[in-house]
């Protein structure tokens, strides 16, 4: 089974999404800061992380580098509600794999 984690810091769009994917067989962990996303690649190893870039005080560029500095093989989906391309273009130099806008 695929282990998903997803990372918005707006509590509703985690648990759509945790919902979604778990309808669709995916084991799905949540988190609301970059500060948990980071406490639950540890716990929960992802295979996937769709990862919002912007939030509070420890922003997705920066869990992207954590992440892919302790585990290269996790999939990173970056999750932006503004075509920044500039962010886009830095998450994809630190390793994302791909994003959405």
């Amino acid at each position: 089974m695929t282990r998903l984690l997803v990372v918005d810091d707006e509590p509703e769009i985690c648990d759509f999404l945790k919902s979604f994917f778990e309808d669709r067989d995916f084991e799905v962990r949540s988190a609301t800061s970059g500060e948990q996303a980071l406490k639950e690649v540890a716990a929960f190893r992802p295979n996937v992380m769709l990862l919002d870039i912007k939030m509070g005080t420890v922003d997705g560029l920066s869990v992207l580098r954590e992440v892919k500095k302790k585990d290269s093989r996790i999939k990173v989906i970056m999750v932006t509600a503004i075509e920044s391309t500039d962010k886009i273009e830095e998450a994809m130099r630190l390793g994302a794999d791909n994003y959405i806008t």
